[in-house]
């Protein structure tokens, strides 16, 4: 299937592998690299934490240093002409409302694929999105890991190690 988009794409952007898969994969279905919006969402600051009481840390700070991270994460020339944005909030809501603001064609977004309670408990933000977004959305995960060589006496690398 070959797809070539002519309009904005939205792509969340965690600093994770799998949100770097999903930008690989929407810099490979653009016309341009000018097209491609990464969007960082950064969670609200709970009033109660040290930072909030001691006013060390403020909202515009984070954003700056997420900005930087952004940057350096995103250096290579061939991410140079896209937008990077970091906004606070739900990232699920704050990626569908940022698409629809801008009239994205399609969001890209990588799954890390959380099954059982650490999806229950961190939930996922990629259904979240694929349920509340107006344009299409394409998940993209990664290729499962190989499992690790088991550590026994049938193990060839053990094996080899004890000769």
């Amino acid at each position: 299937m070959v797809w070539k988009i002519d309009n904005a794409v939205v792509v969340p952007f965690d600093f994770s592998e799998h949100s770097r898969a999903a930008l690989k994969r929407a810099l490979s279905i653009v016309e341009s690299a000018r097209l491609v919006h990464v969007l960082h969402v950064l969670p609200y600051l709970v009033p109660t934490e040290p930072g909030v009481v001691w006013a060390t840390i403020d909202d515009a700070h984070r954003i700056e240093h997420a900005l930087e991270n952004l940057r350096d994460a995103l250096a290579a020339p061939e991410h140079a002409q896209m937008h990077v944005e970091v906004r606070i909030g739900d990232p699920g809501q704050v990626t569908v409302d940022r698409a629809e603001e801008i009239g994205a064609e399609l969001i890209v977004i990588g799954s890390h694929g959380r099954t059982g309670i650490s999806r229950l408990f961190l939930g996922s933000v990629a259904e979240r999105v694929v349920r509340l977004a107006h344009c299409p959305v394409l998940v993209e995960k990664l290729a499962p890991v190989a499992k690790k060589a088991k550590t026994t006496l049938e193990s060839p690398q053990l094996v080899a190690a004890l000769t």
